[in-house]
């Protein structure tokens, strides 16, 4: 049986580790050429990489730190020049950095910004124009654009606000162009940046209502599906995968 992905080329910002890494093997399990961009862990991407071509695959990892905008741009120009074209981005790259609003610093406020909304913005315009019928743009966003329920998530739950609403605009700009832009929301997955053991456990739990955090490879399955032909009549959605954490 065919792939579902096979023909295509993907761009996976921050596909070196957890749920970018994960959304990286998927999409090349599905058949497609998988380019990743790194910013501090080389050794994590060529292991990615080695994994894809391992099974069968082609992969690229390209050092690119999502805040520098020619990085991005590059990135970008780098994956149609290797691989020949690019149909489906994925908008992985994010950092958290919390803090209360009464003392948030804006050189944190302003490097949140750069990554989580100025970076997205620039990899999707760049790719956009690379892209023709067929086209899909997937933005990882979080639930908490529309929960939080801790203290010290005010800067983090803004951008990834911003994600949200974007998403519904580029929706508009490039639907009748054949692309499709939607936004899937992760509640807690188990990541090296947010542990199921990890300290934000304890209180996020509860919350869950299947009782458990998330797996990387759950929110890849939804990546796929976007990213192939069955989801062409989805376009401006933000899709929750967070085991009913906002039900």
């Amino acid at each position: 049986m065919e792939q579902r992905l096979t023909g295509k080329t993907a761009l996976v910002t921050g596909g070196s580790r957890g749920i970018g890494a994960a959304i990286a093997k998927r999409l090349a399990a599905d058949g497609a050429a998988v380019a990743l961009t790194y910013a501090s862990s080389p050794a994590k991407a060529d292991e990615v990489v080695q994994e894809i071509e391992a099974a069968g695959g082609k992969a690229l990892a390209i050092l690119a730190d999502s805040s520098d905008v020619e990085a991005v741009k590059h990135a970008v120009a780098e994956t149609v020049r290797v691989l020949g074209s690019l149909d489906v981005l994925v908008n992985n790259a994010g950092i958290f950095m919390g803090g209360s609003i009464d003392d948030f610093s804006i050189e944190n406020l302003d490097r949140m910004i750069a990554v989580n909304v100025r970076g997205l913005f620039v990899a999707t315009q760049a790719a956009a124009r690379h892209m023709g019928q067929g086209g899909r743009i997937i933005m990882i966003g979080s639930i908490n654009s529309d929960l939080v329920p801790y203290a010290g998530a005010s800067v983090y739950a803004l951008t990834k606000g911003a994600v949200a609403s974007f998403t519904r605009g580029a929706a508009r700009d490039l639907g009748l162009r054949g692309i499709t832009v939607n936004n899937i929301q992760p509640g807690p997955v188990d990541t090296d940046m947010n542990p199921a053991d990890g300290p934000f456990a304890a209180g996020l739990m509860p919350l869950i209502a299947v009782g458990r955090y998330g797996k990387g490879e759950e929110v890849a399955s939804l990546v796929s599906f976007l990213a192939g032909p069955e989801a062409a009549f989805i376009t401006g959605a933000s899709l929750k995968v967070d085991g009913g954490t906002t039900a």
